[in-house]
This record gives C-alpha cells, sequence and structure tokens, in this order.
C-alpha cells in the first residue's frame, strides 16, 4: 500500500516536552493505515532537546518518522508578552527551514488530535498563503473585537488562530513574505506571530471548519452563544466539531489543572507510550481537592476514567 506522506511541524521547547509527547501521540493514534506523517520538531539551536524522549513515538509508531531542524538567533529579540517566548515565531520560519515541501501543516503541542489530517492536507490553498481556522474568542468577544479594531491591518471576523495553520510555502517564498514577518516581529504586538499572520496573509487566507481547531473558546461559544456562531457554520458542524474536533488547549492546561476537555487529554495519556502509572495515579491523587470542587456529574466522569479505564490496556 502505498502511504499518503503529510508533513507536519511543531516547535517547543524541552519546558513543553511533556505535552508535546501526548499530542505527537494523538497525532499517531489517529492516522488512517496509508497516512505517513513526517514530523518536523523546530527547537533553539542554543537548546539541547531531547531526543530519547520524543524518539519513543517513531519507536512506537512504524508510519512517521521525526527530523529536527535548529532555529538561530532571528527572533530572541523579538517581542515577549503572556508568558509565551521565543519558540511561539519559528512557525513564521517554516518556508526556510523545511524547503523539501511546498505545503506543510504547523500545529501547537496543546492538542489532541482526533482526526487523521490526510483529507485536509489535499485541500488546494494554492491562492491562498495559508489555511486555518478562525479565532473565535478574539472575532466575537467584545475585548476582542475592540483589539482587532485597533490596529489597522486587522480585520473583524477574518482573524485567524494561529496555533493550527496549513502554510502554502511556495507561495509565501515567491512573495518573500518570511522576510515580512521578521520586519513585522519587531513591533509591540500583544498576539505576536498571530498577529503576524493576520496582518501579512491579510485576505490570502482559507478558512477553515473549527472541527480542525477547537479552542477553548470554541467549546464556551458552541456550548453557551452558539447562535454567534452561525455566521460560520450550522448546527450539525458545530455539534460534530465537539464530538469529533482536534482540541486546543490554549487557555488552562490539563497536564496543570482541571479545565474543559480534562478527561479526553488524560485518555490520551493513558494510552500513549509516555504513561506512567504512578505520575497518573500521583496527579490524580494531588488534584483531590481541587477536583472536589467540580459537580457531581463531573466527578463521576473523571474517576471513570481513572478506575474504570485508568489501566493501559
Amino acid at each position: 500500500m502505498t502511504s499518503k506522506i503529510i508533513p507536519i511541524a511543531f516547535a517547543f521547547d524541552n519546558n513543553l516536552l511533556f505535552p508535546a509527547g501526548i499530542c505527537l501521540s494523538s497525532l499517531m493514534m489517529n492516522a488512517r493505515q496509508d497516512t505517513f506523517y513526517d514530523i518536523f520538531i523546530l527547537h533553539s539551536e542554543k537548546e539541547v532537546i531531547d531526543k530519547d524522549f520524543l524518539n519513543r513515538i517513531s519507536e512506537y509508531f512504524p508510519n512517521c518518522r521525526l527530523q529536527y531542524r535548529q532555529v538561530g538567533d532571528v527572533f530572541d529579540s523579538a517581542f515577549e508578552i503572556r508568558g509565551i517566548t521565543t519558540p511561539a515565531y519559528y512557525r513564521l520560519l517554516i518556508p526556510e527551514l523545511i524547503p523539501e515541501y511546498d505545503k506543510i501543516i504547523y500545529s501547537d503541542v496543546d492538542v489532541i488530535f482526533r482526526m487523521d489530517l490526510s483529507d485536509l492536507y489535499s485541500m488546494d490553498i494554492n491562492d491562498y498563503y495559508l489555511a486555518a481556522t478562525r479565532d473565535v474568542g478574539l472575532n466575537l468577544s467584545k475585548d476582542g473585537v475592540e483589539y482587532i479594531s485597533s490596529i489597522p491591518e486587522l480585520e473583524a471576523d477574518n482573524y485567524l488562530q494561529s496555533g493550527f495553520i496549513m502554510l502554502n510555502c511556495r507561495k509565501i517564498s515567491d512573495d518573500c513574505l518570511v522576510a515580512k514577518f521578521k520586519e513585522l516581529a519587531k513591533r509591540k504586538l500583544k498576539f505576536q506571530d498571530q498577529d503576524i499572520l493576520n496582518i501579512a496573509c491579510r485576505r490570502k487566507v482559507r478558512f477553515l471548519p473549527m472541527v480542525y481547531n477547537m479552542t477553548d473558546y470554541s467549546f464556551y461559544y458552541a456550548m453557551k452563544e452558539r447562535q454567534l456562531l452561525y455566521k460560520w457554520c450550522d448546527d450539525s458542524s458545530i455539534d460534530y466539531a465537539i464530538n469529533n474536533g482536534n482540541l486546543h488547549f490554549n487557555g488552562h492546561k490539563p497536564w496543570k489543572k482541571y479545565c474543559v476537555n480534562f478527561d479526553i487529554w488524560w485518555e490520551y495519556y493513558r494510552r500513549s507510550p509516555f504513561y506512567d502509572e504512578r505520575f497518573y495515579f500521583d496527579f490524580y491523587y494531588n488534584k483531590l481537592d481541587e477536583l472536589d470542587q467540580l459537580s457531581l456529574l463531573k466527578r463521576l466522569k473523571i474517576l471513570a476514567r481513572y478506575f474504570i479505564y485508568g489501566r493501559k490496556k
């Protein structure tokens, strides 16, 4: 059987090694039989990334390859805010760092994949710089709209979320956009790489269904203020995204505290090659006081995950 090769890149440092391992595991768990992922890890040349830890992925899953690309100091003086550091900018260099592909997917590592990405990768984006979902929170919240309106180059209702994107590297390179990215990185933009992509790629973005990138805000609006989403999607696509979409924990992190879809993240951890029974027990034991504050239904759901499904088969 001929495999479909799908290149995908991630950028992080050793501080995010643990969630990165679970993210990559979820990607591979949902790969079709004929999908082969060519995985690129972008990291600072100043940091020795723990390859032994990450290489468990390719040892455990045969249909992938891990490659490592070092990034120089081009963004060392770039603006940092909200606890988000330099590796956030690395996605902007992908057309230079990975020249062997004309098109490549990028994802943050606070993501749990629940689908194969072959259909996405086959999408035609020849006329666009990239494909991405809208940032639901910034496009719909009062503060978000005010922020977008404060920067002339940004456009309300069409502001993308940069945590999961597919880049048209050929077009970006042909139009010398990486140089523009680097120049924009000198500005003090609150949402850093995301603002840069929105400014530089404006009106050359193919917007994806929210199923590809279900952020915390996506779930909030889908559950609490669904009518605001109707400008982009209908009830059936919203329900499908809730039940099947890629989960992007861009707010609270499930490996640190309880949050939306907390139990799903830990279920993927339990099924991953990184599973450690003692660590799993200790995490839940140390969170008992926090979990006791939850509703009975949520507590029962979490307890079922631990006591019924919590041992690796």
